[in-house]
């Protein structure tokens, strides 16, 4: 893949820190046996998980803040003024008080979930490599919320209503789907520019055939093709 290319397209509508750019190298990385568009899905996930960061940070993390990584101690008195606040609309419990708020780059909570992954110290979801692993295998194998990227026709999908969107296989209605779905389309142009996967990855084929790698001609039609609709898209959002 051209990183090169890849990373021009993204920084047209995202700032790119030095740990901004290492996140995302690392979600390529744990993703690349993924189909262009589940891959961009992951990608538009984790943005939104992270403020558009990209990076491991621990739940309370604003895109202001400065510090991305605050003591535990410090997550935790934040999360004990909103409850106090009653600001945490859904939340039953103080889940945090034993120190199992998120973490990582899909904001991975409770002991019993990083039991999935095999995962035993909770310090862990803030190193890249397994911060990438969990984000990756969480929503191709359905390990969040039991919902998958294969259960999605993309990227089509990306416009569905609330009770089928991908938005779902990371979290519930948080009002994020529009928004997930615009950095979705962003981030496919980018991988599309890059030359992520094959064709056969790329587009979606209804039965197994043979498929033969396009001129170089081809391929830069369908790109042409794609960058015209996202314009077109974004043109109406406005």
């Amino acid at each position: 893949m051209n990183r090169t290319a890849f990373f021009d397209i993204i920084r047209r509508d995202m700032a790119m820190a030095r740990e901004t750019v290492a996140g995302i190298e690392a979600l390529l990385d744990a993703g690349r046996d993924l189909p262009l568009d589940h891959m961009a899905n992951v990608l538009a996930q984790v943005r939104r998980e992270t403020g558009g960061w990209m990076a491991p940070i621990k739940e309370t993390v604003m895109p202001r803040h400065k510090n991305k990584n605050p003591t535990d101690k410090e997550v935790m008195r934040r999360l004990e003024r909103a409850w106090a606040a009653r600001k945490l609309l859904g939340v039953k419990a103080p889940y945090w008080r034993d120190g199992e708020f998120g973490r990582g780059q899909m904001q991975l909570t409770h002991a019993r979930n990083r039991a999935k992954f095999g995962i035993s110290n909770r310090d862990d979801l803030m190193l890249l490599p397994i911060s990438a692993m969990v984000a990756v295998r969480g929503m191709r194998d359905g390990m969040f919320t039991g919902r998958k990227l294969a259960d999605y026709d993309f990227p089509g999908a990306i416009h569905n209503p609330p009770d089928t969107n991908p938005r779902r296989i990371v979290n519930g209605h948080d009002g994020s789907d529009s928004e997930v779905a615009a950095s979705h389309v962003m981030f496919a142009a980018a991988l599309l520019a890059g030359g992520w996967g094959t064709v056969k990855e790329s587009l979606t084929v209804a039965a197994p055939v043979a498929v033969q790698e396009p001129a170089q001609s081809e391929r830069q039609s369908r790109l042409t093709d794609l960058l015209a609709f996202i314009v077109a898209w974004f043109r109406g959002r406005g």
